[in-house]
């Protein structure tokens, strides 16, 4: 089928607020099973201090992100092909922060993504822990946005912390919620309903409560081995959960606006900083 110049993509963002909520467990996998149905994706480290997408994936990149803005590569010669349909972005490990990017490398990048817009139908972006700018940034430029939280206390606290900022400093009204390794559905609500409760106190927000991903130790054994729990351990609760998510994401409506496109995704991250 061929496709318009510069068709709509899905823009992704998967965060948490915190680290250790499974954010990166979830993207990878988010991404093969849409890949298994056929879509094409790409899968963004945007862990820029501490990347690992390529070591859950088992992957060795030669190359990455920094060097597509130092002008020695292009973004295609960075993507590395996980499966068909699905290929990663690599960051850097504790390298170029971009935050420090100029306006050539900002051009740099808009163009470089540009380059592969007509070849991807869903960009998945993999946010770093935390609320830093270069977190918020990511997430404001995506348009939908994925906050995975588990049963601990701060990460509700620090869920909740990322959407008030969002909100109040920057507009954000629309957040779709994920309750990661939860021990029953009952206790995946719950965490909802304690988030739903602080922010339409204090909030001007709306939240889509997504499911819950069951707690399971074919995930740890997964990231051990270097592979996807949705292929490792296929039949898990854990992937059929995963699984039934992706079925979800995948009924989104994708912009038909400029807000679709990848060059307006990436330029709104420029304009951000």
């Amino acid at each position: 089928m061929n496709r318009p110049h510069n068709h709509p993509v899905k823009v992704i963002a998967v965060t948490g607020g915190k680290g250790g909520v499974g954010k990166t467990n979830v993207s990878v996998n988010l991404s093969i099973a849409l890949a298994d149905m056929g879509r094409r994706v790409v899968l963004m480290d945007a862990d820029l201090g501490l990347a690992n997408v390529d070591v859950m994936l088992g992957v060795h990149p030669k190359r990455n992100i920094v060097d597509v803005l130092a002008g020695e590569c292009s973004l295609e010669d960075v993507l590395v092909e996980v499966c068909e349909n699905f290929s990663i972005v690599p960051a850097s490990s504790g390298t170029q922060e971009m935050t420090s990017l100029g306006v050539h490398e900002h051009a740099e990048l808009i163009h470089a993504f540009s380059s592969i817009a007509d070849k991807l139908d869903v960009l998945v972006i993999d946010t770093a822990a935390g609320i830093s700018d270069s977190v918020v940034s990511f997430v404001r430029a995506a348009q939908e946005v994925v906050v995975v939280v588990c049963d601990e206390p701060t990460s509700i606290t620090d869920a909740y912390g990322l959407i008030k900022l969002l909100n109040r400093d920057y507009g954000m009204t629309r957040f779709r919620v994920l309750a990661n390794m939860v021990r029953s559905e009952q206790e995946g609500r719950a965490m909802f309903g304690k988030l739903m409760t602080v922010t339409e106190r204090f909030l001007d927000v709306t939240l889509q409560y997504l499911g819950s991903v069951p707690f399971d130790e074919s995930v740890r054994k997964a990231v051990q081995k270097q592979k996807p729990v949705i292929r490792l351990y296929s039949t898990s609760k854990v992937a059929v959960a995963l699984r039934n998510f992706a079925k979800k994401v995948d009924e989104w409506p994708v912009h038909q606006s400029a807000r679709g496109h990848l060059e307006f995704f990436v330029e709104k991250l420029i304009q951000s900083r």
